[in-house]
């Protein structure tokens, strides 16, 4: 069991991230990519990136992404990136002694191999190589589903910052994940490697991924900014690609519930007051109460007073909705649940 301790200046330094991580989910599809877990959510992924993704990249970035085990930090950097680009980067430019040192840990789940060995010594074109292999998988594997993850991130995120703003980050803590106790003032994870982590007022930054399952993940380096990566409410829909050979102007959602009815439904992903929902849709305010009326009836969002206003939240129907299947039978979410 991992155990982050916290001190009442770590609690006031809680954070939820607001997008998914590209490389958190980089690193974490590799490592769906070799269970057979899940296959409702993921097999078709699965069957779409074998056999996509070259068998030279992969070769290279499964050397790196045991199924079990360790994965080297460098993989997926501390420090906040705004996209994909920026994050891999970060990677690259991950200091000589600390690929090296490591790559030297990766060695107790995965032996050694020409390649490794030739990254682990600083080699410049092995580092472009992997640059190269990561750039390649992502266009497969992550990026044409990026808008269906970031809608359930951001849907998480919003539950996560009403729950923080209501009840307090106690409540945030106890609730994070089926296999996460809050015993103040002390966060486990079960499942993890017994160890304690002690924030020490640095605060730890949440992170909603769509690829994390069954258990939260972090970094394993101490002194490295502590982030705790948790599973988001897995249901079918929620890798779904963005259409690339449909017209510009097309919008299937649209057509179903109306342009205004749509942006209204897109724009309580990440929550907002019937205020911000006639900005967001540049309607009257009456127009805004209207829309949320007819999309609360319809389940697809909820209103919640929220002092002297009150606020609208997609539901998981709306995001399902939202993802592109709106049609046929309404899944039930499925959470993580724990390896035997």
């Amino acid at each position: 069991m991992l155990r982050i301790h916290f001190t009442p200046r770590d609690l006031t330094r809680v954070t939820v991230a607001t997008r998914p991580a590209p490389l958190w989910e980089v690193l974490l599809s590799l490592h769906m990519l070799q269970h057979s877990e899940g296959r409702l959510i993921f097999e078709d992924w699965r069957r779409h990136v074998r056999t996509t993704v070259g068998p030279d990249q992969m070769r290279l970035l499964l050397e790196l992404t045991p199924a079990h085990g360790y994965s080297p930090d460098f993989l997926t950097p501390a420090e906040a990136a705004p996209d994909f680009d920026t994050a891999l980067e970060q990677t690259l430019a991950t200091p000589r002694h600390q690929v090296r040192s490591q790559l030297d840990l990766l060695q107790k789940w995965r032996p050694s191999s020409p390649w490794t060995r030739e990254l682990a010594h600083g080699d410049r074109t092995s580092m472009q190589k992997l640059g190269r292999a990561i750039r390649t998988y992502h266009d497969v594997a992550i990026r044409p589903y990026w808008k269906s993850i970031g809608t359930h991130v951001s849907a998480d995120h919003a539950h996560r910052g009403e729950t923080l703003a209501r009840h307090g980050v106690h409540r945030l803590l106890s609730s994070l994940h089926p296999r996460v106790r809050w015993v103040a003032p002390v966060l486990q994870v079960l499942d993890m490697n017994d160890r304690d982590l002690y924030l020490d007022g640095r605060g730890i930054e949440l992170q909603p991924s769509a690829f994390c399952w069954q258990v939260p993940t972090k970094l394993r380096d101490p002194d490295l900014k502590p982030i705790l990566v948790y599973p988001i409410q897995h249901a079918p829909g929620i890798l779904r690609q963005a259409s690339t050979d449909a017209a510009p102007s097309s919008d299937p959602l649209g057509s179903l519930l109306g342009s205004t009815r749509a942006a209204a439904l897109e724009a309580t992903v990440s929550g907002c007051t019937t205020t911000e929902l006639a900005k967001r849709c540049k309607i009257s305010p009456a127009a805004a109460s209207h829309q949320a009326t007819v999309l609360r009836e319809a389940g697809l969002i909820t209103t919640r007073r929220s002092g002297a206003s009150v606020r609208h939240e997609i539901t998981q129907l709306g995001i399902w909705l939202l993802s592109g299947h709106g049609s046929g039978r309404v899944p039930t979410p499925i959470p993580g649940r724990a390896p035997a």
